[in-house]
């Protein structure tokens, strides 16, 4: 397992300074130097933030199962589940951040909201949801905060400053915290199923891409973020989890491999009603899109990265390897990784199909093309924030108490 964390925090300082570059390129030159323009105008970043929103409600929905019903046999990996949450979040926020054409700007989205919008929606959806997160996490850890307060290291002293003066920690008290985590826990749950809905409804409702046009839309999302963010949760309890080499924790991975399993045929059965009925009901821009996924130029992605992967490989490890903890998590990590794939799947080819006959060869110039294919800065970029978003968690794995060992861990249940 140390091997392990050794080689993701060497991919996260690798990742964080190679993306440096990218990160330069687009503040010093802005969208010049990106694949996205006039006809295609979300490409990767989008494709990126849509993707860890998932992750993010999917991995809180996972900490609910705790907080709000109580699932004892989750208990101890709450706290990481909210974590998870909370940095696949901010490293979301950032890529969208990125791809707006005028940043600093999108304060007025809050301040001068339209409320006829689901964009206008969505900015105070997202900033509830933040709260909450933060705020929960915080209960969550208060009592963790506290012991850790008298240590004598920069852990300690982070910890005495995150106590923010709420160091009693008598029965009352922590019952009191309880309470609240339920309370915060159960308003959690609709509020992460109404953000992450309102993103498969902001394209759901783009009545000119067909595509994109279906009530199944906001559905496909929610059940898309449960089975990403259960299978990486599943990796990450793995690698991160408390008691690890113990029979708790290797039946705790197993448990979230099942939940991933479970949502991952879920979500190919909506895949497939989607394709099947678009198909046979032969609407031509719908069927264009549906054709560029399934025997375009990047039809392999559709095909080897994501049912390869992302299904059939994570299915067979887990019904030929179901008691091994470390190859549920490698199917874990398979299924969230190459669940990317399937965004930008959504997003690169509902709008790769022109909504006017004849538009593609009527203007050309920069930014006038309907073929993209993500530029150099826009993967280092990406890159980047991922990055920075490992070190993040890496980092406060290490000084915040987000993992609590007990006495007896250790026993080898591989």
């Amino acid at each position: 397992m140390k091997n392990l964390k050794r080689l993701l925090w060497l991919v996260a300082i690798i990742g964080f300074v190679a993306g440096a570059y990218g990160l330069y390129d687009r503040f010093a030159t802005g969208h010049m130097n990106v694949s996205y323009g006039s006809y295609i105008p979300w490409g990767l970043w989008i494709g990126a933030y849509i993707y860890l929103v998932g992750i993010s409600a999917g991995a809180f929905l996972i900490s609910a199962l705790v907080y709000a019903f109580g699932i004892k046999k989750l208990e101890k990996i709450g706290k990481l589940a909210l974590f998870t949450a909370v940095i696949s979040l901010a490293v979301a926020m950032f890529s969208v951040f990125l791809d707006l054409g005028r940043p600093e700007r999108a304060w007025r989205l809050m301040f001068a909201t339209n409320f006829g919008s689901m964009m206008g929606w969505m900015i105070w959806l997202y900033t509830a949801y933040f709260v909450l997160l933060l705020a929960e996490l915080w209960f969550a850890l208060r009592a963790d905060f506290v012991a850790w307060s008298t240590r004598k290291d920069f852990a300690g002293k982070v910890a005495g400053i995150l106590t923010f003066g709420q160091k009693d920690v008598s029965p009352a008290k922590l019952a009191r915290d309880k309470s609240v985590l339920r309370v915060l826990g159960t308003l959690g749950v609709p509020l992460a199923i109404a953000f992450h809905g309102g993103v498969g409804a902001l394209f759901g409702v783009v009545g000119a891409r067909p595509y994109w046009n279906t009530g199944l839309t906001p559905i496909m999302f929610l059940v898309g973020a449960l089975c990403s963010g259960g299978a990486l949760l599943t990796f990450v309890t793995y690698v991160f989890g408390p008691n690890q080499g113990s029979a708790e924790h290797r039946d705790t991975v197993l448990f979230l491999g099942k939940i991933a399993l479970g949502l991952l045929l879920f979500d190919v059965m909506l895949e497939w009603a989607e394709y099947s009925i678009g198909l046979y009901s032969a609407i031509p821009a719908d069927v264009a899109s549906m054709k560029l996924v399934l025997f375009g130029p990047y039809a392999w992605v559709f095909w080897g990265v994501h049912i390869g992967l992302g299904v059939v490989v994570p299915l067979l490890l887990m019904i030929f390897q179901p008691k091994s903890a470390f190859w549920v998590a490698v199917a874990g990590l398979l299924i969230a990784v190459t669940f990317f794939t399937v965004r930008l799947n959504i997003v690169i080819p509902g709008l790769a199909v022109p909504e006017i006959n004849g538009l593609a060869e009527a203007f050309t110039g920069p930014g006038l093309s309907f073929d993209y294919l993500p530029t150099l800065t826009e993967w280092l970029v990406q890159v980047w924030a991922i990055s920075a978003g490992l070190l993040a968690f890496l980092i406060g794995y290490q000084v915040l108490p987000i993992v609590r060992e007990s006495s007896g861990a250790g026993t080898q249940a591989e």
